[in-house]
């Protein structure tokens, strides 16, 4: 089973690579935290994604972490990479997006595997979670697991933010993912969104999915089609949960929702570096 890391972001709001920003006590980066509670889990490889221009400073600051440590390897995400008949058009800079980042990975990554992002903390719980549960559903091609956090452990101080709101069936499949844009406590106490309140417990995406093969088989297959639809969007994304509302809205797919009480945080803005500086120091 591989940690897929995705680890090709831009950081343009951050003003810098959050990737290799040495934020731990000991200058760890925050990937460095998933990759070890991974290892710990059982994990059995790490799979980083990163831009070809980064490559020699990743391997040599990042990588160089865990060479000789833990089994690494490598994926490039480039604009370029499209399926046969496609070219790049004509000034598109903007990455594709989550689901090209994981396409990246479909001659790298094993038939098993759990995706992350770089700049987030997930927390040990999470990395068991889906460990376990995809060995136990090794003989379902179809069946898929994500990590929900509480929504109230997923806030920031500093603005609103934009989160997955899961829905569930009877027996903790995810039935639906609503993106809400603006999330935050107001001065009542209560979350809210446009007016909408939600609970404190309410379990919400941070991109901690784990997949088998017929996932990445679909985005090779769905991709082809994205791009004729985003023709003339410089700025459309391939995006990764977007792909697998597709999927369980046909039927080809099921998610198994996992709950965890771990705080999740992560770096968005440079106003969020001090404050996750300071949650590290007490991993």
């Amino acid at each position: 089973m591989d940690l897929l890391v995705l680890a090709a972001g831009m950081g343009s709001r951050y003003g810098g690579l959050k990737q290799m920003d040495p934020l731990g006590p000991n200058g760890e980066f925050i990937l460095d935290y998933s990759v070890r509670f991974a290892k710990e889990a059982g994990f059995d490889r790490v799979v980083f994604v990163i831009r070809k221009d980064i490559e020699k400073d990743f391997k040599e600051i990042v990588g160089s972490h865990w060479e000789g440590k833990f089994d690494v390897a490598y994926a490039i995400q480039d604009l370029s990479d499209l399926p046969e008949g496609f070219t790049l058009p004509e000034g598109r800079t903007k990455p594709w997006g989550t689901a090209h980042a994981v396409y990246a990975a479909r001659n790298v990554v094993a038939d098993t595997f759990v995706v992350v992002n770089a700049d987030d903390f997930y927390g040990a719980e999470g990395f068991k979670l889906a460990y376990q549960y995809l060995k136990e559903t090794e003989s379902e091609p179809n069946t898929y697991c994500m990590v929900a956090y509480e929504l109230s452990k997923t806030l920031s101080k500093y603005s609103g933010v934009s989160r997955g709101i899961c829905e569930i069936d009877e027996n903790s499949f995810l039935t639906k993912v609503t993106e809400r844009l603006a999330l935050r406590r107001e001065d009542d106490g209560v979350i809210r969104d446009e007016g909408d309140a939600f609970a404190d417990d309410t379990p919400v995406s941070m991109n901690l999915f784990g997949f088998k093969r017929s996932y990445m088989d679909a985005l090779i297959a769905r991709f082809p089609a994205f791009l004729k639809r985003s023709e003339g969007n410089p700025k459309a994304e391939y995006q990764m949960p977007t792909e697998l509302s597709a999927l369980l809205a046909a039927g080809d797919a099921k998610v198994k929702l996992l709950r965890t009480t771990s705080e999740w945080f992560g770096i968005t803005s440079r106003e969020d570096r001090d404050e996750v500086v300071e949650k590290l120091k007490n991993i």
